[in-house]
């Protein structure tokens, strides 16, 4: 994908963004996140208020769409991350990320918010980099994970009140640190209804 090909993307907490070879790579700002808390947070182990403040750089998208990616960071700080993203609205939003855990493991993680956020941590992944995608069909959706961006499995199966029309795109976090650079390779956002949602195919 190139430059051009991104002209219908705009920013939500607008982010530095540069373009290399087949690589978009977003900058994630200190102590940026998306995260709602329910009001129930621990002394430690959380980020200590609800943020929504991380760089999205994003399209609108009616219909059934598959978002794929590869991406990967260099992993310093709890809870860095190369994440994509689907909203409706600062309410209503979900997110998958690979991401640097509190375990300090790499694991593909997935947050699913309707008012409050929910927070699941999926297998863990060896190295640096793993491929993520994003399906829609109807209201479910679905987010899975490639080892080698051929076989997908599934991460996370759900469901979100949202309307037609959602903004989809890439997410770059950094909740706990100063932040840096987040790589996505080899993107694809194609308008296509999967066979099998949980499946991605």
């Amino acid at each position: 994908m190139t430059k051009t090909d991104l002209e219908t993307y705009q920013w939500m907490n607008e982010g530095n963004i540069r373009f290399e070879d087949d690589s978009i790579i977003l900058e994630a700002t200190a102590n940026s996140d998306f995260f709602c808390n329910n009001g129930a947070v621990a002394e430690e182990g959380l980020t200590p208020e609800s943020l929504t403040n991380a760089p999205f750089f994003y399209t609108e998208v009616s219909g059934d769409f598959v978002l794929r990616v590869k991406v990967s960071h260099d992993f310093r700080d709890t809870y860095d991350s190369s994440s994509i993203m689907i909203m409706q609205d600062l309410s209503v939003w979900a997110k998958a990320c690979f991401e640097l855990t509190d375990f300090d493991t790499h694991a593909v993680v997935s947050v699913v918010t309707n008012q409050t956020s929910d927070d699941a941590n999926g297998c863990n992944i060896e190295g640096n980099e793993v491929w993520l995608q994003a399906a829609r069909s109807g209201n479910a959706f679905a987010f899975h994970y490639s080892t080698d961006g051929v076989r997908f499995d599934m991460m996370r199966f759900f469901n979100l009140p949202v309307g037609d029309t959602v903004k989809v795109g890439l997410l770059a976090q950094a909740p706990t640190g100063d932040g840096g650079d987040r790589i996505y390779k080899h993107f694809s956002l194609e308008q296509r209804t999967v066979k099998n949602i949980r499946a991605g195919e």
